[in-house]
């Protein structure tokens, strides 16, 4: 009967995780090897002896740490492993799984997320590694590999997403800096982070949360309910998480309200209705009062909330525009979460245990990029009443749109993460086994709001009015004579209707694993104890499909292009570690991997290894440690077979700009056609990429000269070789620039590939100026190097104070103390720390926390603070120093949550949290222009502000 009833629930768990991945989304990982936790790995086995009776007590000491495939009983290892459990997630105010994981002092680079407005996964959250690539990190769900999500960081690179994991199902997780490969296999560069899920409740519970921000939007609502029961063999836990979070848009907060007033020029309004001569350098902006006579801007005054009026730019000339069009931007995105969650386990004997855990999310999120990604633009005409070459453009605002709120992007994401597998032990001897087959699958929908160029270009050209031939000066533009009345009108929304819609992308990535492993935690007596040895074996197949609708590859979506690209490969690896205790003070440990990557009829393999030491002069005072070790980054799915993906974008023609006199600071006030060119810009995969590969060590210790207190601190070392470098746009434009103009030596390589990739044509605006920048290619290759120091510093402490109840205090330290990276052969290092172009991440990051805890448990208090350390101000970026006029760094950001709780009764908690206590805004960085209308880095910082939550928190029945 119990053998019927699993099998049932097993079938059940099959066809539900894949009936939803079909309908939904979840993504592939590489290969890994998977520390379970202590509960679902530990075994027992009837003891008829003494011997038996020992090992068996010394079984139930042993857990599996992240980073170590075989049970141990000291949690402190020679590599440094960080944890954060449910109740610290709680304690300090963290209201996601990204917010904590962003938080911790190791995660210090700069990374993109929901407010970089038009951004390539605006949808999705991640972190970096002490300003490493977000994709060298490699995450496990309770130790097995975190499929991939769908679209692709920053257009190229593959990662996982953070943004939806459910945190009220969180038991704990892992954080290990430093390369893990010969563990886990690719992408265990920078670290690994395991995020173990719950596999016991102690009874049924509810919990209910609504929160809210002071300076208004970013409404959370979240229910959260689970349950467990045992029957017989078998036991079952499960839980649902419902979350719905309304958007912060920029007019909620004062810093994004308007475009800046406080920066390097005058706040400038969006140029809304604006035709521009094409021939005049300086006042090139003609009138709406010469082209609209006794109009000009009054029909159109009731946009963007009755803010659009006359506008003068200095040096351009007048339009109409509105200063408050900045703040129609999501800074946070809308989001509607369901995550279901069950793990089961059922003892056949005691030698063979079954599990299977299924997580399924569904996650749709919503966001808007503005008016400056909603715009109509002419090509350039010759006006036959001016007598000039112009062009003509016009941004919508929310009352042509309907309202931008009817109009938002929409993503939705469907994942399922399953795994199914026996456990157990070879009858009465040390050897233990483990068999898992893993499923990851993740489907993405993005349906983006569109223009569609054909009938946007049909409606205003109407308005431009017949073409009247070639112009009469011989360079083959159209001659108009444009109804500049109807232009100066608002679009009814009929219209707008009718030339917009949505376009729908569809993104799967997919990942299964078989995987064996063997482990024997007492193979033989060593002088120290127990040598321990586990061995892996494991292969399967993942694949990744990214399909645009085919309205944005044949030109049909105005001024959108997306990526395409799709494939598949076949894996497999092999893992053995030994563990050996030599003496009692000594312990070594030794790992290594072989991993093999089938694909496009090739192959791609890498070794890797491991060596760690432990040594305790002083027994459980002292420890110190170290590891040596390589790891590796085999090429993504979407490195090896994306296909051409093109994209429109704009530059600063640096270069014409600079023959201008327009430099530094001084870049925003270049003519408008030089400051902002149109370009084509192209990427591709290449599948003939080699791994990117990693030496690394790390030298640290632990202290703990008493109980309650521990000290310790690690110094993390990273060589990393073959990186994959795929170079931006404006990069290129200002190496281009310094090329030209002899600051770089224009014979070097970075030299000869800018110029190569940064393509010009046409006729140039003015004599001695080079034609505009009309193309930028940017392929990837294995090219670039990169060197890293870094220092993690922690320490602990917990106290009872008697009849006062406890105390329990925590605080971390990191620093970065060198990071440098080549991106081509030749090229000299750049110094990452003191070349703020190339990265704004933090040196330093410090965050602590003091908390209280009542005798009876009943109160509870805890205070957590945040430093971020100095960070580049906008002017040092763009001149790649410290000290040129107005370039400088910026203050340190520090940030409070308190959280408060309460238990009236036995079962029920009540908790007050306040995010971001003294509502902290990123340092003012007054070196921004005032056509900014996101002064601060969007990479670094957020606009949330303060926001407070209130919980309540019931368990049924007789709960611990």
């Amino acid at each position: 009967m119990l053998k019927s009833k699993l099998a049932a629930a097993v079938v059940a768990a099959l066809a539900f995780g894949c009936a939803n991945a079909y309908a939904g989304n979840t993504s592939p990982s590489d290969p890994a090897n998977a520390p379970q936790d202590a509960q679902s790995n530990s075994q027992s086995a009837p003891s008829t002896t003494a011997d038996d009776a020992s090992k068996k007590a010394k079984k139930l000491q042993e857990v599996i740490v992240t980073g170590s495939l075989i049970p141990q009983v000291d949690v402190e290892t020679s590599k440094p492993l960080i944890t954060i459990t449910a109740q610290q997630l709680k304690d300090r105010g963290f209201t996601s799984v990204a917010d904590a994981l962003q938080a911790g002092t190791f995660a210090t680079g700069s990374v993109q997320g929901s407010n970089n407005s038009a951004g390539f996964t605006q949808s999705a959250k991640t972190l970096s590694f002490f300003g490493l690539d977000p994709s060298y990190t490699k995450y496990l769900i309770d130790g097995l590999p975190m499929g991939d999500f769908p679209a692709l960081y920053n257009g190229s690179e593959a990662f996982n997403n953070l943004a939806s994991i459910p945190i009220e199902m969180i038991d704990h997780i892992d954080i290990l800096p430093g390369g893990q490969s010969s563990i886990y296999g690719s992408d265990a560069i920078a670290g690994v982070i395991n995020i173990v899920l719950k596999k016991t409740l102690d009874a049924p519970v509810v919990d209910a949360r609504f929160g809210w921000h002071t300076g208004g939007g970013g409404a959370d609502r979240r229910v959260y309910a689970a349950d467990g029961f045992t029957w017989g063999n078998l036991n079952f836990v499960g839980g649902i998480q419902v979350e719905s979070i309304e958007p912060i848009w920029g007019f909620d907060r004062s810093l994004t309200r308007q475009y800046f007033t406080q920066g390097t020029t005058p706040a400038t309004a969006s140029r809304d209705y604006l035709v521009l001569s094409e021939t005049q350098l300086v006042n090139a902006y003609y009138s709406p009062n010469q082209l609209n006579p006794g109009i000009g801007c009054s029909a159109v005054t009731g946009q963007f909330g009755g803010t659009e009026q006359l506008q003068n730019r200095a040096n351009h000339g007048q339009y109409c525009g509105s200063q408050d069009s900045a703040g129609y931007v999501t800074e946070t995105n809308k989001q509607n979460t369901v995550n279901l969650y069950t793990h089961a386990t059922y003892d056949l004997n005691s030698n063979v245990q079954l599990y299977q855990t299924l997580l399924y999310t569904y996650d749709q999120q919503k966001f808007s990029a503005g008016s400056n990604f909603l715009f109509w633009q002419s090509p350039i005409y010759y006006d036959a009443n001016l007598g000039d070459f112009v062009l003509a453009q016009h941004a919508f605002s929310p009352e042509e749109a309907g309202g931008y709120q009817n109009i938002l992007d929409n993503n939705v994401e469907n994942s399922v993460y399953l795994s199914l597998g026996a456990k157990g032990g070879f009858g009465q001897s040390n050897w233990d086994y483990d068999l898992t087959f893993n499923h990851s699958e993740d489907h993405l929908q993005e349906r983006t709001f569109q223009r569609w160029t054909t009938a946007i270009n049909n409606y205003f050209g109407n308005i431009l009015g017949p073409n009247l031939g070639p112009d009469p000066l011989g360079f083959g533009y159209p001659t108009y004579t444009p109804n500049y009345q109807a232009f100066y009108t608002p679009v009814p929304n009929s219209a707008f209707r009718a030339f917009t819609g949505y376009s729908e992308t569809y993104a799967k990535t997919w990942d299964n694993m078989l995987r064996g492993q063997v482990t024997n935690s007492s193979l033989f007596s060593l002088p120290g104890g127990d040598a321990g040895l586990a061995t892996v074996i494991e292969g399967g197949n993942q694949g990744w499909n990214y399909s645009p609708d085919p309205r944005t590859l044949d030109g049909e979506t105005y001024e959108f292009t997306d990526v395409s690209g799709a494939g598949h490969r076949s894996r497999y690896a092999g893992t053995v570690e030994f563990n050996a205790p030599l003496f009692k003070m000594l312990t070594v440990d030794m790992s290594g991997r072989y991993d093999d990557y089938n694909v496009a009829g090739g192959t791609v393999s890498h070794a890797t290894y491991n060596l760690g030491v432990e040594f305790r002069p002083f027994g459980d005072l002292l420890l110190l440690r170290g590891t040596y070790g390589t790891a590796f980054k085999a090429p993504t799915l979407p490195d090896e077979f994306q296909g051409p993906s093109g994209y429109y974008s704009s530059v600063v023609d640096y270069y014409n700009c600079a023959k201008l006199g327009y430099t530094g600071g001084n870049v925003a006030n270049c003519p408008g056609q030089l400051s902002g060119e149109q370009f084509f810009g192209q990427q591709s995969g290449n599948p003939k990429l080699q791994p990117i590969v990693a030496k690394t060590f790390n030298l640290g210790f632990v202290l703990s000269p008493f109980e309650g207190f521990s000290l310790k601190s690690d110094y993390y070392h990273y060589n990393i070789r073959n990186e994959v470098e795929v170079q931006s746009s404006d990069f290129l434009a200002q190496t281009e620039s310094n090329c030209r103009l002899g600051i770089f030596d224009i014979n070097s390589p970075t030299c000869q590939d800018a110029l190569a990739k940064v393509i010009r044509s046409g006729t140039p605006l003015a004599p001695g100026l080079l034609p505009p920048i009309t193309e930028i290619l940017t392929p990837k290759v294995n090219v670039a190097r990169e060197y890293l120091n870094a220092v993690i510093t922690e320490a602990n402490y917990s106290h009872v104070i008697g009849p006062y109840g406890s105390i329990d205090v925590k605080t971390s330290w990191s620093d970065i103390m060198t990071h440098r990276q080549q991106l081509l052969p030749g090229d000299p290092f750049i110094n990452l720390l003191r070349e703020p172009y190339y990265s704004t991440e933090f040196k330093s990051r410090v965050d602590g926390s003091v908390g209280w805890l009542s005798p009876t448990q009943t109160w509870g208090v805890t205070l957590y603070g945040i430093r971020d350390g100095a960070s580049p101000n906008y002017l040092a970026t763009l001149d790649n120093n410290y000290y040129s006029p107005g370039a400088g760094k910026l203050a340190p950001w520090i940030r409070y949550n308190l959280t408060a709780s309460y238990s009236p009764i036995k079962n029920l908690a009540l908790t007050l949290d306040i995010v971001n206590v003294l509502n902290k805004m990123p340092p003012l960085d007054r070196s921004y222009p005032g056509t900014e209308s996101q002064p601060f880095n969007q990479l670094n910082y957020d606009v949330n502000g303060r926001e407070f939550f209130v919980e309540a928190t019931y368990k049924f029945g007789n709960a611990k």
